[in-house]
């Protein structure tokens, strides 16, 4: 049930117009009571209008957040103060279907830069949604935010804290092209019925965040509408979560945060391979997470995987490149099962290196040799489909 599947949510789907295609492209994502909300956002200097606003609204509020409306089909990015009066005329919509502030609405907003929100329109639709918790309907909104994507992408997961309460924790995010994220990435929306004070909610988002969303990449293209929310409504009961708990809570929304991750890896536009990348003996696990995230976001690597062409001396160069010291005498690398390069290049089986890189997922691994650091990034080939649906996105 991914966004529906945490106790008190509901989501309301609808269509408003917004794409040339039809089709729902509003949802609602609704808790039934005021939740604590933390959220990551885009670092791109060209921030859309629903970025700034759920902003000002996190500090209006000090993180108690009733509802997100995220629509598909326009980012209202560069669209100046006009915008961002069209972002507040549907949160102001939103409110009042509800029976909330506005300021308790956080808005998102994914499609084509520059491109004004069809207000009325959407105004008229929001007001009359209905509300439901179904997998029906949690599909349904996770299939109406899509732009390129080819498939829903929803995760949920349960948890068991220790004094026996049962949380769960559910989400939904869409993503495939303009994917390689600062603080934040595509649009992921994350609900849980555990009790966690926003303070807290806030400090376990972002290292979630850091370790996978941020660890993902496409195209090398910041958006600019890049949003992560997560709300905890509480609804699970009893004190808010602390001591161990904060562990197992912080385990479960990891999870949720990785296999989303990954699962926008795979859609990649055009992409036929999801390529992982992990590094091992690094420094640290920053330094890891670096080379790892400088691997699969090259391009020569990404080709070289959509040709099935075991060129190692495209990896090594990218790690070479990360901006973390290697040491290529100690380096080693392996295309799967595969060992192609251990301090100096060796004799491998160029053929079944190739038949690792056909495989659904290409898994590259790095060995620094330099401590005990670790980190995992996830990307995907590039592919001539990729150029042609981005060579025709406005025509």
């Amino acid at each position: 049930m991914s966004i529906t599947a945490a106790t008190g949510f509901s989501v309301g789907v609808g269509e408003a117009g917004i794409r040339d295609s039809g089709g729902d492209d509003l949802v609602l994502i609704v808790s039934d009571r005021a939740a604590s909300a933390a959220a990551t956002f885009t670092q791109n200097e060209l921030r859309a209008a629903p970025v700034l606003l759920a902003v000002e609204a996190l500090h209006a509020t000090a993180g108690r957040t009733r509802a997100v409306v995220v629509n598909a089909g326009c980012a209202n990015a560069g669209t100046g103060a006009g915008g961002l009066d069209d972002a507040r005329a549907v949160v102001a919509a939103v409110a009042g279907r509800i029976g909330c502030t506005a300021a308790e609405v956080l808005p998102a907003s994914t499609g084509l830069i520059g491109s004004r929100l069809p207000v009325a329109s959407m105004v008229s639709t929001a007001s009359g949604l209905a509300l439901a918790a179904s997998a029906e309907a949690a599909e349904r909104a996770a299939r109406a935010i899509m732009t390129t994507d080819t498939k829903p992408k929803q995760h949920d997961i349960t948890a068991r804290l220790a004094d026996g309460r049962t949380i769960r924790i559910g989400g939904m995010a869409k993503g495939a092209g303009m994917i390689h994220p600062q603080m934040a990435t595509m649009l992921a929306f994350i609900t849980t019925d555990a009790p966690v004070d926003t303070p807290l909610l806030g400090s376990l988002l972002r290292p979630a965040v850091e370790r996978t969303f941020n660890q993902v990449s496409v195209d090398g293209d910041t958006s600019t509408n890049d949003t992560v929310i997560v709300l905890a409504n509480g609804a699970a009961g009893g004190a808010p979560i602390a001591g161990p708990d904060e562990a197992t809570f912080a385990a479960a929304l990891e999870t949720v945060c990785r296999e989303l991750a990954i699962a926008i890896a795979a859609d990649g536009e055009g992409a036929r391979h999801l390529i992982e990348v992990t590094v091992h003996g690094a420094a640290t696990d920053v330094a890891a997470r670096a080379v790892a995230r400088t691997v699969a976001s090259s391009s020569l690597v990404k080709t070289a995987v959509h040709g099935a062409d075991p060129n190692w001396g495209r990896i090594a160069a990218a790690a070479g490149r990360s901006g973390v010291r290697l040491d290529p005498d100690r380096l080693r690398i392996c295309i799967g099962e595969e060992a192609v390069y251990d301090g100096a290049p060796r004799e491998f089986d160029d053929a079944r290196a190739a038949a690792e890189l056909r495989g659904p997922v290409v898994r590259l691994v790095l060995d620094l040799a330099d401590g005990g650091g670790s980190g995992t990034a996830w990307g995907c080939d590039l592919s001539a489909e990729y150029v042609a649906i981005n060579s025709e996105y406005t025509t």
